[in-house]
């Protein structure tokens, strides 16, 4: 078993979680996206969404997105893309994962995981949401048994267009009411800001 083979009823099960749907974030802040973010998605919106491809859609819309943020935070954190995070193999928690955001420098390893993205399944939100979820659970055991004081976990579900955030604190896993799209950009990158910032 691994991360991708949880549903999110099971990994609510597995994990005692209690689950709350809520707003997540009372401040919606705005960041003007770059010209080169502009310019990039112009040209590579079209061509994923068209492939409904979950490859595509990761290399054409979330990557430059990521890196926009890595941009803006002078490389202050390590993206990883399709990395193994090997948390706990006895309860699935281990294999790869779409992209970890982990706080400190870019590292030839993952370090401090602090949010799991993970591409929507069958181009469906809800259907990512348990891999998601056990993707933060593991980031949440990683740090434990590294040492790490991070008190709790982001994450993302997309499908490139559409976004939705989470939050994985204690025993309770928070699910965002409100959904972020791609037409929303400048909200978008808000949010990722307002999440990084907590761990700076």
């Amino acid at each position: 078993m691994s991360y991708s083979e949880y549903s999110l009823k099971r990994v609510k099960k597995e994990f005692n979680l209690t689950e709350q749907r809520v707003k997540l974030f009372e401040l919606e802040l705005v960041i003007e996206p770059s010209d080169w973010l502009k310019q990039t998605l112009d040209l590579s919106l079209e061509l994923a969404i068209a492939t409904s491809s979950e490859k595509a859609r990761s290399e054409f819309i979330v990557a430059p997105i990521l890196l926009e943020m890595e941009k803006i935070y002078h490389k202050s954190f390590a993206i990883f893309s399709g990395e193994n995070l090997d948390a706990d193999s006895e309860k699935g928690l281990n294999g790869e994962c779409d992209f970890i955001l982990a706080k400190g420098p870019i590292s030839s390893t993952i370090q401090t995981p602090i949010f799991a993205l993970v591409e929507a399944k069958k181009n469906d939100v809800k259907e990512g949401l348990g891999q998601c979820i056990a993707q933060m659970q593991g980031a949440k055991i990683f740090n434990q048994n590294e040492g790490n004081d991070i008190n709790f976990i982001y994450g993302c579900v997309t499908t490139g267009e559409t976004w939705q955030f989470l939050k994985l604190e204690g025993e309770i896993v928070m699910i965002d009411t409100k959904r972020y799209y791609i037409n929303e950009l400048g909200k978008l990158l808000g949010m990722f800001k307002y999440i990084i910032d907590l761990y700076q």
